[in-house]
């Protein structure tokens, strides 16, 4: 295995961890809601994704880069900081911006199943990981959250919020 399989495989292990921590975050901010029903599942997916990533890692005997997985946890604790249009609480711009962020990373992840089954050829080398059935599970954690992307979108986009 290459230097930079391994380099790469600890960068999306971080970045799986981002995306995890994103999803329980929105999954309690909107808690009691469809959405949250939602972000519940789409939540418990992404997690069953890092754990994903952490026993391909093991099968090819690569640890994972704890500081790397250090600065991703706490950097999606700093993203929180953004400004929302509001001073102290959650509001749609909030709900909208990670919704937008979970289905870029959701994107990402299709990429990364199709270049560690296809281009790094792990299907052959980890045959128990079925990375057909992660591209799926990716499309419905996708399709779950897309209508609710769209619908906040289109409201806050017209909503008339005026920035002073």
């Amino acid at each position: 295995m290459t230097e930079f399989l391994r380099i790469y495989l600890r960068d999306q292990f971080a970045l799986g961890i981002t995306w995890r921590e994103l999803a329980r975050r929105a999954r309690g901010s909107n808690r009691g809601t469809e959405l949250g029903d939602a972000l519940a599942e789409v939540a418990q997916a992404i997690a069953e994704d890092v754990r994903t990533v952490e026993l391909i890692m093991r099968a090819l005997d690569v640890r994972p880069n704890r500081a790397k997985a250090a600065a991703a946890f706490a950097g999606e604790r700093l993203g929180r900081l953004k400004r929302n249009g509001r001073l102290w609480s959650y509001s749609p711009l909030s709900r909208f911006l990670e919704l937008e962020a979970l289905a870029m990373g959701i994107e990402g992840k299709k990429i990364l199943w199709t270049t560690l089954g296809d281009l790094a050829g792990l299907r052959a080398r980890v045959p128990s990981i079925d990375f057909d059935d992660l591209m799926a599970r990716a499309d419905h954690q996708r399709d779950k959250l897309e209508p609710f992307r769209r619908q906040i979108g289109i409201d806050i986009m017209n909503s008339g919020h005026q920035e002073n």
